[in-house]
């Protein structure tokens, strides 16, 4: 893979105008779902019941997204980078530990897209000014984005959803039931990154001289919000509701101190509406007869060949069509909550290949071209295939193996 990193530019947030092209795609899924429920092609029933399903969900996406966009605009990402760069006392190998810890429990807790998103451009930029190569640290942050993203509900769009389905528990007992997989999911590639970069984590680099945050108060009390918010995240509660108290919160904080900085874009508005469209369009399909067609080739047991091809054929669909719209279409399968888990593996640590497997790369791939790092499209899936085809059966064999579904 190529890389030429270029100057850098000082914010990483991520408010940035929706493209043309993904307007097109939004308002496309949405009129499509407005004549499928005008038309009482998917029953009003069923959309009252998805929409009891997808609402909370959905203002969950919305409410972390504001709190990490406004988090990240106060400089805790920031800060905690050059933390991290202080603390790896000028060696690389140590920073790079650092940096997969920081990617690895962004994901856990703040979802892939903040990974992707916010913490992308931070660790880039870390590199840059510390002399160091940008790609590893890039590349990092994208695949650990997507495989890290299985431990817990909040991860992934697509774990909230099962979590309503799998009844064990709340959060602990989803983590409980995904653990083992969730661990090959981060060990793996953290073991491929680490032999792949091996020589340019090799020797020392000069720390970056430390940035001074603007407004250290918005600074202080942003960390305060986010660091009380996460474990918050997994007591139990609904996740949307300390999100949106988080989100209120920091949107006041911002109010009083930093006004401008406040502004509709900070809502996710594109993903969103992707989400929703998906959502009818899909259930629709659903109700005329895919749920049919789909248990046809997904199989129905938990016995280990049975999760294989579950989560292999989650794979394969999330880097065909994106791994939302393949874990919707594939979600009637999961029969029980071993199944679903293994959905997820598929569709959490599967789309490493194909750049629209996940929303997450592309976002990804928007900010690393906009600090300058260029990168190869078939070496990229030549190296995620690899990872894939190590990572994916290792953690269903790990699921198969702590689940008791022997």
């Amino acid at each position: 893979m190529e890389q030429h990193p270029t100057a850098a530019p000082d914010s990483a947030s991520s408010a940035e105008p929706p493209s043309r092209r993904g307007l097109v795609v939004v308002v496309a899924l949405l009129a499509a779902s407005f004549v499928v429920i005008a038309t009482g092609i998917l029953p009003w029933r069923d959309t009252l019941v998805l929409a009891d399903r997808v609402v909370p969900v959905l203002g969950f996406v919305a409410a972390i997204t504001i709190v990490t966009e406004l988090a990240a605009e106060a400089g805790v990402f920031t800060a905690l980078a050059g933390r991290l760069a202080r603390w790896g006392r000028g060696r690389r190998i140590l920073l790079w530990l650092f940096v997969l810890a920081l990617a690895v429990v962004s994901t856990i807790f703040l979802s892939l897209d903040t990974t992707a998103v916010l913490v992308t451009p931070v660790v880039v930029l870390l590199a840059l000014h510390a002399g160091l190569p940008p790609l590893p640290f890039a590349l990092a942050t994208v695949w650990l984005a997507n495989t890290a993203s299985l431990l817990l509900p909040v991860s992934n769009l697509t774990n909230l959803l099962a979590e309503g389905r799998m009844d064990v528990g709340g959060p602990a007992g989803f983590a409980a039931l995904v653990a083992a997989p969730a661990a090959v999911g981060i060990v793996v590639p953290v073991i491929v990154l680490s032999l792949m970069f091996r020589k340019e984590l090799r020797g020392r680099y000069s720390a970056p001289p430390v940035e001074r945050a603007p407004d250290r108060t918005l600074l202080l009390v942003s960390a305060i919000v986010v660091a009380a918010l996460l474990p918050l995240l997994v007591s139990g509660l609904p996740v949307w509701i300390p999100a949106t108290v988080a989100a209120v919160v920091i949107v006041v904080l911002f109010g009083i101190r930093r006004p401008g900085a406040l502004s509709l874009k900070l809502v996710p508005w594109q993903p969103l509406g992707i989400a929703v469209g998906l959502f009818v369009l899909v259930e629709t399909a659903h109700t005329r007869g895919l749920t049919a067609f789909i248990s046809n080739i997904g199989g129905s047991g938990t016995d280990l060949l049975s999760l294989l091809q579950l989560s292999a054929l989650g794979t394969v669909s999330s880097n065909a069509i994106n791994n939302l719209p393949a874990y919707l279409v594939l979600e009637p399968i999961g029969h029980s909550p071993v199944r679903l888990a293994a959905l997820l593996i598929g569709v959490n640590l599967g789309p490493l290949v194909t750049p629209w497997a996940s929303l997450a790369t592309l976002l990804w791939h928007q900010k690393i071209t906009g600090l300058g790092v260029t990168l190869s499209w078939p070496k990229f899936m030549l190296a995620g295939l690899g990872v894939v085809l190590l990572t994916v059966p290792l953690a269903t064999v790990a699921l198969w193996l702590t689940s008791g579904a022997l």
